[in-house]
């Protein structure tokens, strides 16, 4: 499940503040980037199961690994675990009316902490992710 209207999606800014702010949400990136992208992952363990809000992130500058890129943010989602296979995002999921109004309540304390810094929406034509050619 996809979230919409986060107003989340294509914000950009420097990867410590992203990380800082994501961290203080509970959103946390262990393991899930590479030198381009990260997934910032709160797992929530319910009664109906184990599911995931995952906010995705791409450099469109710098280095990951090296902690020096600027970041632009994807649309946000919800997952159900199922294993041995992984996260399932399909709208053939059933997820708890409570859990989801959880997830858009930290979405939107994310958003209003990166309104404090004026972070403002990237213009896609300009920028496009770092080995995207």
């Amino acid at each position: 499940m996809y979230f919409e209207n986060t107003n989340l999606e294509n914000l950009t800014a420097d990867q410590e503040l992203i990380v800082s702010i994501m961290k203080k949400h509970g959103l946390e990136c262990d393991g899930g980037w590479d030198y381009e992208r990260m997934t910032f992952d709160k797992r929530f363990d319910t009664r109906e199961g184990r599911y995931y809000l995952r906010v995705f992130a791409y450099a469109i500058s710098g280095d990951v690994g090296a902690h020096d890129a600027i970041l632009t943010l994807m649309k946000p989602a919800l997952g159900k675990y199922y294993y041995p296979h992984g996260v399932e995002y399909g709208d053939d999921e059933v997820y708890p009316a409570h859990l989801v109004k959880k997830c858009e309540e930290i979405l939107k304390k994310v958003k209003l902490e990166l309104d404090q810094f004026s972070i403002e929406p990237t213009n896609k034509n300009n920028f496009e992710p770092v080995n995207a050619r």
